[in-house]
């Protein structure tokens, strides 16, 4: 099979169907690997990868340029300095600035992510619980992380003064990848020695600041 790259299309002299399929899977690749490329990469290095045909590859990066702009998506392919590199579409700028502005977060401090992942393997659970555990106040820690949307109060403990419980989010599950809680890392390789195995139970378990951890389901959503 004879391919050129005459004006950015590809031609295939005599192509079957399962040289057109391999081309399809070598775009498809090439694509995958220009979205998450850093830097613009290169035909000799892009053929190498994929184990064909410089050319063949000139080829495939100038019809994946030219269908970008024949169907005006939201990226663009371009050649910078011999390299090929994907950019966004000039024109959706402004939205993009939008976006961007709109979505900003917070970056979580070391104290942040330690009460999250606290509230993340034992939910529900009270802040007296975690502060317990972590060995200082956590009133703050849990406030923020609730006002950015990680945690959220569902229900109250069967105690004195029936301490509100907290959980994880949606939004929690989306910010680290998740599909459900079943998805959190296994902490089996973390497993504690049975002295600190006591030393949390007696955390959870103090009356002064957790009641006896019976959840109560919450008259209405929050």
């Amino acid at each position: 099979m004879d391919i050129k790259p005459i004006g950015g299309k590809l031609w295939r002299t005599a192509a079957g169907q399962d040289d057109l399929q391999e081309i399809e899977d070598i775009k498809g690749a090439v694509e995958a690997m220009l979205f998450v490329a850093d830097e613009p990469l290169f035909p000799k290095q892009l053929a190498a990868i994929l184990q064909c045909d410089e050319g063949k590859m000139l080829s495939v990066l100038q019809e994946l340029r030219d269908e970008y702009i024949e169907y005006n998506r939201g990226m663009q392919l371009r050649e910078v300095g011999g390299g090929w590199r994907m950019h966004t579409h000039p024109a959706y700028a402004d939205h993009i600035e939008k976006l961007l502005l709109s979505s900003k977060r917070t970056r979580l401090t070391r104290a942040a992510v330690e009460t999250l992942a606290i509230i993340a393997y034992l939910q529900p659970i009270t802040r007296g619980q975690v502060a317990n555990l972590r060995g200082v106040q956590s009133e703050n820690m849990v406030k923020v992380l609730e006002e950015q949307g990680l945690v959220a109060e569902a229900g109250k403990e069967k105690a004195p003064g029936g301490p509100s419980l907290y959980i994880t989010t949606d939004k929690f599950l989306e910010r680290f990848g998740l599909n459900n809680l079943d998805d959190l890392p296994s902490l089996k390789s973390f497993e504690p020695d049975q002295e600190t195995i006591d030393r949390i139970a007696h955390s959870l378990a103090e009356p002064s600041t957790t009641g006896t951890g019976t959840f109560v389901e919450p008259d209405e959503p929050t």
